[in-house]
C-alpha cells in the first residue's frame, strides 16, 4: 500500500503552528495538554500528516495568541492578501536544525549581534 503524502496546505499550516509554538518557547507536550491531545498528534499536525479542523485551529491560534490568518500567511496556491506561492520561511522551519538557529537567535538580546548573526547567514548562503 502506498503511503500519501501530506497535502502542501496541511503542511504549510503545521509549519506555521510549529514556528509560533518554537517562538513561545512552548514544548510540543504544553500545547497537547492545553489541546487535550497528545505530545504525538501535535507532532502529526506539525509535519502536515494529520490536518487540523478548523475549530481545532481556532482553539491553535487562541492558545498561541495569533490570529487565525497567521497560519495561512506564505501558503502555496493563495494569491488574496499577500499570500505568495513560495514559502521560504516554511521551508526554513521544516529544515532540522531550524528551531535550534531560531531559539538561538530570539535569546540574542543585543541589536548588533542579530545583525551580525543575519549577516554571517547571508554570507554562508552567498558562498554556495
Amino acid at each position: 500500500m502506498q503511503q500519501k503524502s501530506p497535502n502542501p496546505i496541511d503542511g504549510h499550516i503545521g509549519s506555521r503552528v510549529r514556528a509560533r509554538r518554537i517562538m513561545l518557547g512552548m514544548s510540543q507536550e504544553k500545547l497537547a495538554d492545553a489541546l487535550g491531545l497528545t505530545f504525538q498528534q501535535v507532532q502529526k499536525y506539525e509535519k502536515g500528516t494529520n490536518r487540523i479542523g478548523a475549530s481545532r485551529l481556532l482553539r491553535i491560534a487562541g492558545i498561541l495568541d495569533v490570529s487565525i490568518e497567521f497560519f495561512f500567511e506564505g501558503a502555496p496556491g493563495l494569491r488574496k492578501g499577500g499570500f505568495s506561492d513560495d514559502s521560504i520561511m516554511a521551508e526554513f522551519l521544516t529544515s532540522p536544525d531550524s528551531d535550534r538557529l531560531m531559539r538561538g537567535f530570539i535569546r540574542l538580546k543585543d541589536d548588533e549581534a542579530r545583525k551580525k548573526v543575519a549577516d554571517l547567514v547571508d554570507w554562508l548562503a552567498s558562498i554556495q
